[in-house]
């Protein structure tokens, strides 16, 4: 029986199939490659272009591959966009939830590992790691649409026997350690590559939003956990479900952070390179500190990072970033045409 990855051609997804493949597993990837990258699927991997929030792509889907669980990437993923377009977030990541929840009840699926977010928690009452039954506060439609997908597959489970982990990740950052897979995104804001692309060039300057929050230097801090780690955490998740576990939601961090300052430093200290950061306001929704209780992926998944490094993370990180120099050099806007053909 197949994995089906939706988003599968993205950052995290492209990763999770290369993943699944080394475990053994068939993999099924469905991507409509609004954001991701055809060339990033692992050839072994089956892949169709397609919305999951079309119901004949499901049904096709489902009629062709003969699949065991779900692992859902699927889904906009941008904060201060959420906030300019909430009805676009809403649809795309709550809506089309719903839609790919329906086929796969009808399908008689009954596994499904989703992707959350800790902004489901919003701004943390204390400095303390967050656990999963902190309050859930979103205070942006991006993590109001996480959550209200969360809702969804809690009660669908109750209805329809269906069992479930929800990884509620914080912030994922590096690339693959084998130099497979990386963040492609062509103007992404995740501050680890935006900082790698100011060293090498690629940027003018990067901007640091807000210094004036109660962290030790006055930037935001956060916990980066390492993108091989975090698609373990699923592989985990995978064997949980098949072992007969059921709705599990958990965090996926390492339980301590990093300021911006210290990312933007690691940077500089990998490249020794300097770079123009300009010093701007807060965004609307950004907390101070966020950082993980991983307690119950680490019990209950047996999940054991084995990249917590920040100058891992960011020598993965730059090593992608210059894989994708020779890909596409000058211009990396036209990795996307590489992509898709045309």
């Amino acid at each position: 029986m197949a994995i089906l990855v939706t988003g599968g051609a993205g950052y995290i997804g492209s990763h999770m199939v290369w993943a699944l493949l080394e475990a053994g597993e068939d993999v099924v990837v469905v991507d409509r490659l609004s954001t991701g990258f055809r060339w990033a699927v692992a050839p072994q991997a089956r892949f169709y272009l397609g919305d999951i929030g079309k119901p004949s792509v499901l049904k096709h889907v489902f009629a062709e591959n003969d699949i065991e669980a779900i692992i859902h990437f699927a889904g906009s993923i941008v904060v201060p966009d959420s906030i300019a377009d909430p009805l676009g977030y809403y649809e795309n990541n709550t809506g089309n939830t719903h839609r790919l929840l329906t086929a796969a009840v009808k399908a008689g699926i009954d596994k499904v590992i989703f992707s959350s977010t800790a902004a489901v928690y919003g701004t943390p009452e204390n400095a303390r790691p967050i656990r999963e039954d902190a309050p859930l506060r979103p205070e942006t439609p991006y993590g109001q649409s996480k959550l209200m997908s969360e809702l969804m597959l809690r009660d669908t489970a109750r209805a329809h026997g269906l069992n479930y982990v929800a990884l509620r990740y914080f912030n994922v950052a590096g690339a693959d350690v084998k130099g497979r897979a990386g963040n492609s995104a062509v103007g992404a804001t995740h501050l680890l590559k935006v900082a790698c692309e100011a060293a090498l060039g690629r940027r003018k300057s990067m901007s640091v939003f807000g210094t004036d929050y109660e962290t030790p230097d006055g930037t935001g801090v956060r916990d980066y956990i390492h993108v091989n780690d975090l698609v373990d955490a699923h592989l985990r998740a995978l064997c949980y479900l098949r072992k007969g576990g059921g709705p599990l939601v958990a965090n996926c961090g390492y339980g301590r952070g990093y300021s911006v300052l210290d990312i933007i430093e690691a940077v500089r200290r990998a490249t020794n390179q300097t770079f123009t950061v300009d010093y701007v306001d807060r965004r609307p929704g950004d907390a101070g500190l966020v950082v993980a209780d991983s307690t119950l992926a680490r019990t209950v998944l047996d999940w054991q990072p084995r990249h917590d490094d920040l100058d891992v993370i960011v020598a993965t990180a730059l090593a992608w970033e210059r894989h994708l120099e020779s890909m596409a050099a000058p211009d990396i806007k036209d990795l996307r045409r590489l992509a898709i053909g045309f």
